[in-house]
């Protein structure tokens, strides 16, 4: 695919790196996440923060060139539709043999290399995250791979995703199911404005007032 042009910030860039939208028949803005929808279809750069800005301003409108409306929470629609394809990506994951549960069970698979990233439970203790970072830290010692490590969900969620266990801390396999979940666990992170082991703002890219990119398609 060629690049897109965000609508909030005129700035091209990957497909990967944007969310596409498109109008609905009711002249609505619906997220199209696997970019399969029919239709004209208009970029923004794949956070929260210019979800919102996009939504505030209607700079959909623009996009489409219609009077178009975009929901009042777009941005929490969106983030919705992204956790919950990574936890039932996770579900399919487990269902394949691709997911470890309990601290030992993921230090252990850290400490193999087999895992491609961890996830903890927000309510995950201190100590319990501490022992398997130093486990991923001893794997990148090693000359091993650098494994990620992530805080998205709450036990409660994970739980339901994998069919009522408790969950506190899980490790995705290597495999063509974790490739998978790694992607839209990245995705997810990006889009809530999260970097693995350390949670940081976006920083306010402003206001921008020139005319939407018109970048459809």
């Amino acid at each position: 695919m060629n690049e897109r042009t965000c609508i909030v910030t005129r700035r091209a860039g990957e497909p990967d790196g944007l969310l596409r939208f498109v109008a609905g028949p009711d002249m609505s803005v619906v997220p199209d996440l696997k970019r399969r929808l029919p239709g004209r279809g208009c970029w923004v750069t794949a956070d929260r923060t210019h979800v919102d800005e996009a939504t505030r301003k209607n700079l959909f409108a623009r996009a489409f060139k219609a009077q178009v409306k975009p929901p009042a929470d777009l941005g929490g629609l969106v983030d919705r539709l992204l956790a919950q394809s990574v936890l039932g990506s996770l579900g399919l994951a487990r269902k394949a043999g691709q997911l470890v549960l309990g601290a030992a069970k993921v230090e252990g698979a850290v400490r193999s290399g087999k895992a491609v990233l961890v996830v903890h439970a927000l309510e995950a203790s201190p100590d319990g995250v501490r022992k398997i970072d130093q486990a991923r830290r001893a794997v990148v010692w090693q000359e091993g791979p650098d494994i990620p490590s992530y805080k998205l969900f709450s036990e409660a969620e994970l739980g339901l995703a994998l069919g009522g266990a408790n969950v506190i801390h899980a490790a995705v396999l290597a495999g063509d199911t974790g490739k998978a979940v790694l992607k839209r666990v990245v995705a997810l992170d990006r889009y809530r404005g999260g970097t693995p082991d350390e949670r940081i703002a976006v920083a306010a890219t402003g206001d921008h007032d020139d005319a939407a990119a018109e970048d459809t398609e």
